[in-house]
């Protein structure tokens, strides 16, 4: 079952909330994050993406870049920008996006959960992006990203969060500028906080992560470095940092997203070759506008500033779990059996772009001549993340986008 606990977070006062909040660290690259913080000295951004306050020419994966982080995060906590909740708390976190609501519990949950396989994971993770997580958390002593999981929703955790939320005020309710409404509840009542933990100990089974499997890696990997000098006063059987920063949504809130590719070259073809390639494999339609899927096995292709429908043939994939995914199909019949890409997770000539950015991002990419190729896919369902996970199987990596996300800044977890 599900082991979670209240923590002292580190948060902003409330007037600075909306100042603090950004973005998370990854989904901004350097240059987007300092556009991002431009003007606002109390930016989430100074710490989850320090470079922004150093030449650009610095390796952004440099101890300088860490040292940084560290020293921001230090200052605002020294100024009053930051304060430590004086005592361990859950925290009820509502986004609201075009409309549409959910609400979820930060928490920190057990490591010992995540390796023992409770906390289910559907993707292998990149080496480099995991090493980034283990120096920034190492280095500035704090876990500053929240790691998305979902779980299969229960009346009674239902009930008893809706029932705070319509029963006390929040301590942060802010719309940014993307126009996402966030809106925060701290949970500091004893006998609710044990009713909870209750709750997930005795109803929920398992989780699953859903965005931040770097995250949680890292947080696992960190706490095996860790000495017993993180431990907490008085408390030798718990450490700090045998527990991560997780938020947990009930499954019937979430929506996943499509999650698009852009491949820089075309493997020494050309565009003539590989459609001819392309046709064994795909009825290929060509488009007048922008190709958004809108069901299973067809895929959007963006080439030479044309859109065109790739609708995979029958007997061309597999029925099981994972080969009956948008994404493996994409995987084996494209850009393994015709780019050259075998592995997604360490290949450079491969990106991943998030739906939430639109296909104008794809195109912009392919056209700027950064990349040669585009392609959009049909999203993953939670159901389908659900049982691959439960199979013990993995997805390819980047196949699943959730929105809204969560900000980071708001609720940060220190481990020493």
């Amino acid at each position: 079952m599900a082991k979670i606990s209240p923590f002292n977070a580190v948060r902003p006062q409330p007037q600075l909330a909306k100042q603090v909040a950004s973005k998370p660290y990854d989904v901004l690259n350097s240059a987007e994050a300092k556009l991002e913080a431009v003007g606002n000295a109390y930016s989430f951004l100074h710490i989850t993406k320090s470079e922004i306050g150093l030449p650009e020419t610095i390796d952004i994966h440099s101890a300088e870049v860490y040292e940084l982080a560290l020293n921001n995060l230090s200052a605002f906590i020294q100024r009053d920008v930051l304060f430590k909740e004086s005592k361990p708390c859950y925290y009820i976190y509502q986004l609201i996006m075009e409309g549409r609501a959910q609400t979820g519990l930060v928490c920190v949950s057990s490591i010992d959960d995540y390796n023992e396989g409770i906390i289910k994971k559907h993707e292998f993770t990149r080496p480099e992006k995991e090493l980034d997580r283990i120096n920034h958390i190492k280095t500035t002593g704090a876990q500053t990203g929240n790691v998305f999981l979902a779980y299969r929703n229960q009346s009674d955790v239902d009930n008893l969060i809706d029932k705070w939320k319509t029963t006390k005020n929040p301590v942060y309710d802010f719309t940014a500028e993307d126009g996402i409404q966030h809106t925060v509840w701290a949970v500091s009542d004893e006998a609710t906080i044990d009713q909870i933990t209750h709750l997930f100990a005795t109803q929920v089974p398992c989780t699953y992560i859903a965005d931040g499997h770097h995250r949680a890696a890292s947080a696992a990997k960190v706490k095996l470095t860790l000495s017993e000098s993180v431990a907490k006063p008085g408390d030798q059987e718990k450490k700090v940092s045998d527990y991560f920063l997780t938020t947990l949504f009930p499954s019937n809130q979430l929506q996943i997203m499509d999650y698009n590719r852009v491949v820089k070259d075309l493997n020494g073809q050309t565009a003539e070759s590989l459609m001819a390639a392309l046709a064994i494999d795909f009825d290929i339609t060509p488009q007048d506008a922008a190709y958004k899927p809108t069901s299973l096995h067809s895929f959007g292709m963006y080439l030479n500033k044309t859109w065109y429908q790739l609708i995979a043939k029958a007997g061309t994939y597999t029925t099981d779990p994972i080969g009956v995914l948008d994404v493996t199909i994409l995987s084996n019949t494209i850009l393994s059996k015709h780019l050259g890409i075998q592995d997604q997770r360490t290949d450079k000539r491969i990106d991943f772009v998030g739906g939430i950015r639109g296909l104008g991002e794809l195109e912009k990419r392919v056209d700027s001549g950064e990349m040669a190729i585009a392609f959009s896919l049909y999203p993953v369902t939670i159901d389908q993340l659900f049982n691959i996970a439960d199979a013990g199987e993995v997805m390819p990596p980047k196949s699943t986008w959730f929105e809204p996300k969560l900000r980071d800044g708001l609720l940060t977890h220190l481990i020493y």
